[in-house]
């Protein structure tokens, strides 16, 4: 009988050679499966062989497996691995066993039971369910996604939508793409649970172009389930690749044909979204919750987390740090605990400087603040925010002003423009930190010398003087921007020149 080989078939593991590696395991005569991905992206491609696991494999280590040798590369038993056993795996929980597009697989690892429940006790029931679980939104400022889904449903309209925020872009995070590719069923199952809920008869699914992959497993899924969830509607729209149609506004007008720009609020999306209907806009990692809640309970999912963030959070390691991956726990995790002993400190065994937390518009933190527990109130206390869990470590090498710069060049390149504190702020915040770079005594442009610049200084502004104006286009763009787009930057900005002064040339 010839051994069975499981190698996953998602993207990271693609780009890392995996394909390459399951044809030479089936020349060898072994049977290979292509299933999802663990999520210990260091040890890609990954093997899997009767449990047992190898790790990162090339065409050349298949024969050394297949006659039980390579032991420099075996990691012994996958599940035991201390990286998978610490984990609270909910979302998950499928990760690395099962076919991403086998029906089959789905159903016998408790597939479409959540939506079996939720059928049996009603709409109201269903969303008395997601509110008790305490789930909050996975995408941003963790709003409560029971009440979101109450007023949908609560809201009068002739037609309701509910809309999967996949537009994942933030720096660091993977974890809708691996949704996507590696449990598309479940998602779709967590969409149909919000339709039952709210009354809705059709869904979109928003995937940035850069998804290939994650596009091509949706619609293949959507195709193979459509009869389990009918009489509602998915349908995979496709964006272009803005990051400002992460913002659920801007995604509605890019999912109706229009500009991808940002809406001013009030109405609400749940009020009027979509086509002016009532609408559920809610990210990959919030839908795909749902069915673990509706199967196992809310009160199972709530009495896992900490404070009010309930439930688990697939959180993504990336950057310089040796074992990145998504690791999937319950909210309170320390940072430290996360970037030391889960991710193993730096890949480059220099120092960690700094870590990003929350993607590009995340604030930046100092071993000093290891301690602070993964949570939403206490990295919003910190001046900091979760977002979307993605985080990303640097090494004593970063410097920080270049980094503050990235983060006003990113949103210059990526705000829609509807707004003036985002539009032109972020273009003035580049101009500023450069001047800032450059150091103190500058001599002022012809352009800041002409009569009719009458607010402008008339000599050289010091280092001091141009912090303090950094400081103060900061704080206009954080309270003055439409989105969080503009709202957000001056995060990585200000948090930067905060603990790394030193940097800037801040004496």
């Amino acid at each position: 009988m010839s051994a069975l080989v499981r190698i996953s078939d998602d993207a990271l593991a693609l780009a890392c050679g995996a394909d390459a590696v399951a044809a030479a395991f089936e020349a060898a005569g072994a049977k290979v499966e292509r299933v999802s991905s663990w999520g210990m992206h260091w040890l890609e491609p990954l093997v899997d062989m009767n449990g047992i696991g190898w790790g990162p494999v090339g065409p050349d280590d298949v024969r050394a497996i297949l006659d039980g040798g390579l032991d420099d590369k075996c990691i012994g038993p996958i599940a035991a691995h201390s990286f998978i056993a610490g984990q609270q795996r909910f979302t998950f929980a499928r990760a690395g066993k099962t076919r991403p597009l086998s029906l089959d697989d789905y159903a016998a690892s408790g597939g479409w039971e959540g939506l079996r429940k939720a059928r049996e006790i009603g709409p109201e029931a269903t969303v008395e369910a997601v509110t008790r679980s305490g789930l909050r939104g996975r995408g941003g400022a963790g709003f409560p996604a029971g009440i979101k889904w109450r007023t949908v449903a609560q809201a009068a309209g002739e037609a309701k939508y509910i809309v999967c925020n996949a537009d994942e872009g933030d720096s660091g995070t993977f974890s809708d793409r691996m949704v996507m590719e590696g449990d598309p069923f479940m998602l779709i199952e967590g969409m149909a649970v919000a339709a039952h809920a709210v009354g809705a008869e059709r869904g979109y699914v928003y995937i940035r172009s850069e998804y290939p992959h994650a596009i091509r497993k949706m619609q293949a899924a959507i195709s193979a389930s459509a009869d389990l969830v009918a009489p509602f509607e998915i349908e995979v729209r496709v964006g272009a690749g803005a990051y400002v149609c992460g913002e659920e506004t801007s995604l509605l007008n890019s999912l109706e044909g229009k500009r991808g720009e940002v809406r001013a609020k009030p109405p609400l999306p749940a009020i009027e979204g979509l086509f002016g209907k009532p609408t559920v806009v809610n990210n990959v990692l919030t839908l795909a919750a749902v069915p673990w809640i509706m199967a196992n309970g809310a009160d199972a999912y709530a009495a896992v987390g900490f404070g009010r963030s309930k439930g688990t959070m697939p959180i993504q390691i990336a950057g310089n740090v040796r074992h990145g991956g998504l690791f999937e726990v319950g909210f309170g995790i320390t940072l430290g605990e996360l970037v030391n002993e889960i991710g193993g400190g730096t890949a480059s065994g220099r120092p960690v400087r700094a870590v990003q937390v929350g993607g590009p518009l995340g604030a930046y933190h100092p071993p000093s603040d290891f301690g602070l527990p993964f949570d939403y109130e206490a990295f919003a206390a910190a001046d900091g925010l979760i977002g979307h869990a993605g985080i990303v470590v640097f090494d004593d090498s970063v410097d920080m002003a270049a980094q503050a710069r990235f983060a006003m060049e990113f949103c210059a390149a990526e705000s829609c423009g509807k707004c003036t504190p985002c539009r032109l702020g972020a273009v003035r915040g580049m101009e500023v930190i450069d001047r800032i770079r450059a150091g103190a005594g500058r001599e002022l442009e012809t352009l800041e010398r002409m009569p009719q610049m009458h607010n402008m200084p008339k000599q050289g502004r010091d280092t001091a003087d141009e912090i303090a104006l950094l400081t103060d286009l900061c704080e206009t763009m954080k309270f003055g921007s439409l989105c969080a787009l503009g709202g957000f930057t001056p995060y990585p900005v200000m948090s930067a020149l905060k603990h790394w002064p030193e940097d800037f040339g801040a004496k």
